[in-house]
């Protein structure tokens, strides 16, 4: 039995860490040993309310700092994350399991939006109309909610946090995170560097915590707007109670993502597609493909011809093992789960081509590994199909023609992300086009936009009307007010008791 004493991850609020308080407290995995690495106090709603508090009291002053100023933060944010890449992405694969090369690339993306929020001034710019009626003009402006909250999943511990809170405070508002308590080390870490660019203390804090400290930001009437990025359940869960409570709440949410693939398609092109797009970071993101729907029998038969081989070969292993392209699954929890969906799948009568369930990596045999894994002639009865796995578990559905391969995709309840790989452009356009699906690729086979378009899904994958990042997060962290104003001129009317033409009334 281990009896060491293991490190302890507090919260971060005031600008300093906080020991917790509450007495309870949560295990955090080294997904690649299976070992308990360190433990997370869970907050206890008074520690929330802490939280609450300091945000609420930074926000006297940080909303009125000009964005120009407050940018300044965020440009020298961006210089130390580049400085500590390194040391951020090893602590995001010590917690997650990931590659740390794929750590850097989830880093690099969350950097991008930093970099996007660095262009506030712009963004936050009104309209003005000079003479809508006799002497009177009109203008809009957007200012800040207020205090904010971000609940973020495991997946992306760095990169989806950095979607909600550059934004946030860039325009003003004070930010609670709430990050997944499974691998909590980076968002510390990221709250630190903040404070060290001359962020003002309270204006990013940090609590970590279960299903308490989200009831507590969820109710708090100071709480103003949630951003959630996670699974279906929780994000509708957030949703109405937000909701319930007054609060403005944008809920990302599950995902079953297919690719369509047609006779035509270039099938190397394909088959590099399918092995990042489905085993990358262990299948284990909201945009992973996790659908193959192939067109004909032949076009599955070529395919597969080539993809059985590459699945066979992939190198899964540690994070800092060399040549490493997968890594495990981020509990042992989660990769029970897992197995129990292959499983199913056999049990559903899918035919298991590659089989993950009996992995064995020599040094970490008590790894949470879960190897590449591929059915065959799946159909949408089965849960295999029907259910986000969140694994590196890829089901091919053959199909005889598009128009069948495109219900599939709209049938489906979720509606995150969608590709097709065609060389035709007509197939391609009327995909884009009919897809009722938030986000579409064309031999693209993960088509998350870049910072400055704005991320989420349709269907059961979003909750809200306001999608990530980009123009869209930058109208969900504010509220636009309007002015109008009239200047003595001279001029008497008398008092006006109808409305007007011209829009004076």
């Amino acid at each position: 039995m281990d009896t060491a004493v293991k490190e302890v991850v507090g919260h971060y609020i005031g600008g300093q860490t906080v020991s917790g308080s509450s007495g309870r407290f949560g295990d955090v995995y080294n997904p690649a040993t299976g070992d308990v690495a360190r433990t997370v106090a869970l907050a206890s709603a008074d520690e929330v309310r802490r939280a609450i508090d300091n945000a609420a009291e930074a926000l006297v002053g940080w909303a009125e700092v000009p964005p120009a100023r407050r940018v300044q933060v965020l440009y020298r944010y961006r210089e130390l994350l580049i400085q500590n890449m390194d040391e951020l992405a090893r602590l995001l694969s010590s917690e997650h399991g990931k590659t740390v090369e794929d750590a850097k690339g989830s880093i690099t993306r969350g950097l991008e939006v930093v970099e996007f929020a660095c262009g506030i001034p712009q963004l936050l710019k009104g309209e003005f109309s000079e003479g809508v009626a006799g002497g009177v003009d009109s203008w809009s402006m957007r200012q800040p909610l207020g205090v904010v909250a971000g609940i973020t999943p495991f997946n992306f511990p760095a990169m989806v946090p950095m979607w909600m809170f550059p934004v946030a405070i860039a325009c003003g508002n004070t930010f609670i995170l709430k990050p997944s308590e499974r691998n909590p080390s980076c968002a510390a870490y990221m709250a630190r560097l903040m404070t060290e660019a001359g962020l003002p203390d309270g204006v990013l804090n940090v609590v970590n915590g279960d299903k308490e400290a989200v009831d507590t930001l969820l109710t708090d009437p100071t709480v103003q707007g949630v951003s959630f990025v996670g699974s279906t359940n929780v994000g509708e869960y957030i949703y109405r109670t937000g909701c319930a409570h007054g609060k403005r709440v944008q809920a990302l949410c599950g995902a079953k993502n297919h690719m369509v693939v047609m006779p035509d398609a270039d099938m190397g092109q394909v088959v590099d597609a399918i092995m990042g797009a489905a085993y990358g970071s262990a299948g284990e993101r909201c945009m992973a493909i996790s659908v193959v729907v192939a067109v004909g029998d032949d076009t599955a038969d070529r395919m597969m011809e080539q993809l059985v081989p590459r699945i066979e070969t992939l190198k899964v292993g540690a994070y800092d093992q060399d040549g490493v392209e997968m890594g495990p699954v981020i509990t042992p929890d989660a990769r029970d789960r897992i197995k129990g969906y292959i499983d199913r799948g056999v049990e559903e009568g899918a035919d298991l081509v590659v089989d993950g369930r009996d992995i064995s990596i020599s040094g970490y045999e008590a790894g949470c590994f879960v190897g590449a894994t591929v059915f065959d002639r799946v159909t949408s009865k089965m849960d295999i199909y029907r259910d986000e796995i969140f694994g590196p578990v890829l089901s091919v559905v053959r199909v005889d023609n598009y128009e069948e391969a495109l219900n599939l995709v709209n049938d489906h309840e979720y509606g995150n992300g969608t590709a097709i790989f065609t060389r035709d452009g007509d197939t391609a356009r009327d995909f884009g086009h009919r897809a009722r699906i938030g986000m579409v690729g064309v031999n693209v086979p993960i088509p998350v936009p870049l910072a400055f378009h704005s991320f989420g899904g349709w269907k059961r994958s979003l909750f809200g009307d306001h999608y990530m990042h980009g123009p869209e997060g930058v109208r969900f962290y504010t509220r636009m007010k309007t002015l109008t104003s009239r200047w003595p001129s001279g001029i008497k009317e008398g008092a006006v008791f109808n409305f007007k033409a011209g829009g004076e009334h």
